[in-house]
């Protein structure tokens, strides 16, 4: 089974022939040349497949891509606001690597100690936020100057100091 990663949302319907505003978190411009498909959640952990039939860059986390058999502003819209994920070869292709979305799938290390794998990167104003499965519970791990001691991509792993007391709250 394919892993997936969440890489944004289709924000709107744009144009009369079922064109759809891709708002991504990848770090950089991109027409996703050579993606085939991206992924739509049906239900919980079961994607459905939109293959691509062309894309045009709009901005620096927008793209607007246009999807077969969807031809008309009405069908595009019953689409929006739904979360996009691709594949986690797709993912490595087309995300920058100094992003914050690049450490999906990272182990995040507190201490010494292996918390859990990075599933969700959150961007906010001041601080990122990651999601990861501690104890059986999603756990939302703020980081940013203070909390980020190291980042070591050959091995996929985050180094974070965490405050006294912040995993207590998910155990």
């Amino acid at each position: 089974m394919s892993e997936y990663f969440k890489i944004g949302k289709l924000a709107a319907s744009t144009g009369l022939k079922g064109e759809l505003v891709l708002q991504h978190n990848l770090g950089k411009k991109t027409a996703f040349k050579g993606l085939e498909a991206i992924f739509l959640e049906v239900k919980k952990d079961s994607f459905m497949p939109y293959f691509i039939q062309a894309a045009q860059i709009r901005s620096e986390s927008e793209t607007v891509i246009k999807l077969e058999g969807i031809d008309i502003m009405e069908v595009a819209r019953k689409l929006t606001p739904k979360e996009v994920w691709i594949t986690e070869e797709d993912f490595k292709k087309f995300a920058a690597k100094s992003s914050p979305i690049a450490m999906l799938g990272f182990m995040m290390v507190n201490d010494g100690e292996e918390i859990g794998v990075i599933e969700e990167v959150i961007e906010q104003p001041h601080q990122i936020l990651c999601s990861i499965m501690y104890n059986g519970k999603e756990a939302l791990i703020p980081i940013h100057e203070d909390s980020l001691e190291k980042l070591d991509i050959k091995n996929r792993k985050v180094f974070v100091i965490l405050p006294d007391g912040l995993l207590e709250i998910y155990k």
